[in-house]
């Protein structure tokens, strides 16, 4: 029997599951305790640095270590350690392995040497009184906007000093030429809850000692799964300053009001052969058959998460993460890569002390190699085996734009047919593999394939710019008010476009260079884009504002969510009687995505217009009652409630003209409040 495929034996699992709580290097400051899993190691020895650079000969001595129970080995450096790198000398029977210690929580330049850390000093102040800023809500309160950290700053226009910086994302008033707002004053503004930031570990495809040349990298390739990554910080060389800046990041925005999202990749590493941990117990990491990795992830490597260690390793450093960073979130990529015990053990542990902390991930089911029989994956198929995690919906992603692997297939929002009941169940929350509206994303573009504004662009080239621009908003519309979690990537509020320059767009730019990737914030100073921008805005406030739109159960949207027969073909319509927590009533919600004008007829009452063709938001635009008219290619959101005439400070829009009637007077919003800005720069 091979040593990979007896790892994953009962009587190995027995004899070598070490269940405490401190592997790694426990610093205090009169000695740091060492503790690694090294069952098949013949010895292993602690080696001491000066520095984290791999290639400086500041070695300032060596400790070995003892055999210890479950195959971990143990010793104690007597001393204040704090700020000494560190690595392990594992000696195995056919050779001697140096390498980072798997449970690292910082470490020197690209990711080689491990730091002994006092993290209480990397702490920001108050550090002790932050608090998670939507404790207490459900998931379905949740709006999600999907960030890389460079591509918030790198754009000379953004006015942000620290671009591609942790601490670009802690400055406020920042702004465009024009004084439009960028950066963290924009996040804000839109009104989002969660803000997801694509990896933000340690990654291997940035070469941390070149950072004045530029480079690009999603950061979907993991080498230090516990450790902030290096290029995102002022100093990669000294360990403390990553995790200091990636802490104050966190802290400001929960300042701001807004929750934070890690994008965490426990389904493969960077390099197999290279991961520490399979460099310490020669390839039980990673899934193998017949002496070659599994490769389901299309990475070269699959996680072994069914093995006993290897669970203990996700759930510690998801743990760790949620304990040590405040994070408030976790999105796993390629989750359907791994078991449904993993995943329930790491919501169940991260959940007993951070119960608002939020959970979801890519469940598509993908072929590997599993190293023991009766596996359960966590995928779409057994969400209802996973109970407190969320999954992509790609059910309503296809519907909106048109199947992902086909450019040019239109969807619903470009007048595609579709299936009514399709429809009504990603609006109920409900398609067919989901049982819980909390266990749906809804979305239309992430950071995956086509921006949405481009995959419009190839898939309708006979339409106009304008129509795309009512197409955008229509699919804004349809993710904001379906039951479920919204979500979107940044810069989708900005019509955000990736073109390669030879009149196609860019579908995998993972490592295209800032240029093409990066928010380019001077769109904004472009009418049509600041009012796509103020429609979303409006949205989000609009879900906010109404929690029938963000039911937390199946039952409840049984209950209060009915669609609506007799509409014109391809329209669909839905009617929601009100929570009792709902200022409203009741709301219907139509979607026309069809090139004429649409009558729906509406229930009894006087309905407020809030969402139409060209706004969004809170304030009446107009009153309806009897039946309404839908614009082409476009959404409307009415609500039964009292009128309130005046002016919503948060939402500001321009009342419409409904049937002839004026409805009432209301500030001009986002749009022309940069025009007169701009006027006044002009003058």
């Amino acid at each position: 029997m091979a040593i990979s495929d007896l790892y994953s034996t009962e009587d190995f699992e027995r004899k070598y599951t070490y269940l405490g709580p401190d592997l790694g290097a426990r610093w205090s400051k009169d000695s740091t305790a060492f503790r690694l899993w090294a069952p098949t190691a013949k010895s292993v020895t602690v080696c001491l640095y000066r520095s984290g650079d791999p290639d400086a000969q500041d070695a300032v001595g060596r400790i070995p270590m003892k055999r210890a129970v479950a195959g971990t080995w143990t010793t104690d450096a007597d001393g204040d350690l704090n700020g000494v790198y560190y690595t392990y000398l594992v000696e195995l029977e056919d050779r001697v392995n140096e390498v980072c210690d798997p449970y690292a929580v910082t470490t020197g330049v690209n990711g080689q040497r491990a730091m002994v850390l006092d993290l209480s000093s990397t702490d920001p102040q108050d550090w002790d009184h932050d608090a998670p800023p939507h404790a207490g809500l459900p998931a379905t309160d949740a709006v999600i906007y999907e960030l890389h950290i460079r591509d918030l700053s790198t754009d000379p226009a953004s006015g942000i000093v620290n671009k591609g910086k942790f601490l670009g994302l802690t400055e406020t008033g920042t702004a465009t030429p024009d004084g439009i707002p960028t950066g963290l004053d924009h996040i804000k503004g839109l009104g989002i809850t969660h803000l997801h930031l694509l990896p933000s570990y340690d990654y291997g495809s940035v070469d941390e000692t070149k950072l004045d040349v530029p480079q690009f990298n999603w950061g979907y390739d993991p080498v230090n799964f516990n450790v902030p990554e290096g290029s995102y910080a002022t100093d990669p060389y000294h360990g403390e300053v990553r995790v200091k800046e990636m802490k104050q990041m966190i802290k400001t925005l929960h300042e701001n009001g807004i929750s934070v999202v890690m994008d965490v990749v426990y389904n493969h590493v960077y390099e197999a052969k290279d991961f520490c941990f399979n460099r310490i117990v020669p390839d039980y990491f990673s899934r193998t058959k017949s002496g070659a990795y599994s490769n389901g992830s299309g990475c070269g490597n699959d996680t072994a998460s069914e093995r006993s260690m290897v669970r203990k390793y996700i759930v510690d450093s998801v743990k760790y993460w949620a304990d040590e960073y405040h994070i408030d979130g976790f999105r796993f990529d390629l989750v359907g890569l791994l078991d449904v015990q993993t995943i329930n053990e790491i919501v169940a542990t991260v959940h007993q002390s951070h119960p608002d902390v939020i959970f979801y991930g890519e469940g598509w089911t993908m072929p590997t190699d599993l190293t023991k029989p009766d596996v359960l994956m966590a995928t779409q198929t057994n969400s209802h085996l996973t109970p407190g995690f969320a999954y992509f919906s790609d059910t309503l992603r296809d519907l909106l734009r048109g199947y992902v692997f086909d450019d040019h297939a239109r969807g619903y929002i470009a007048g595609e047919p579709a299936d009514p009941n399709l429809v009504a169940k990603c609006f109920m929350g409900c398609p067919d593999w989901c049982p819980e509206p909390s266990q749906t994303v809804n979305y239309a573009s992430c950071h995956d394939n086509m921006s949405l504004f481009d995959r419009l662009t190839v898939s309708t080239p006979e339409d106009t710019v304008a129509d795309r621009i009512r197409m955008n908003c229509l699919s804004a519309a349809m993710v904001m008010t379906s039951q479920g979690i919204p979500f979107f990537q940044a810069g989708e509020e900005l019509l955000r476009s990736k073109p390669r320059g030879d009149g196609s767009f860019e579908h995998n730019s993972y490592r295209s260079p800032d240029s093409l990737n990066q928010i380019k914030w001077n769109d904004l100073s472009r009418p049509e884009y600041a009012k796509v921008a103020d429609y979303y805005r409006g949205l989000i406030a609009l879900r906010k504002a109404h929690p029938t739109l963000r039911l937390p159960t199946a039952d409840q949207v049984r209950q209060q969510v009915f669609p609506l027969a007799g509409l014109p073909a391809n329209v669909t319509g839905f009617h929601l009687r009100g929570s009792v927590d709902d200022s409203a009533q009741g709301l219907i919600v139509l979607f026309n995505p069809n090139r004429t004008a649409a009558a729906v007829s509406l229930p009894q009452g006087k309905w407020n217009v809030v969402v139409n063709a060209d706004f969004a938001g809170t304030a009446p635009l107009a009153i309806a009652e009897g039946s309404v008219e839908v614009a082409p290619i476009s959404a409307m959101v009415l609500t039964l409630e009292p009128l309130t005439v005046g002016t919503d400070d948060k939402n500001n829009r321009i009342p419409l003209l409904l049937g002839g009637i004026a409805a009432a007077a209301a500030a001009i919003g986002g749009t022309v409040a940069y025009l007169n800005r701009k006027k006044k720069k002009d003058n």
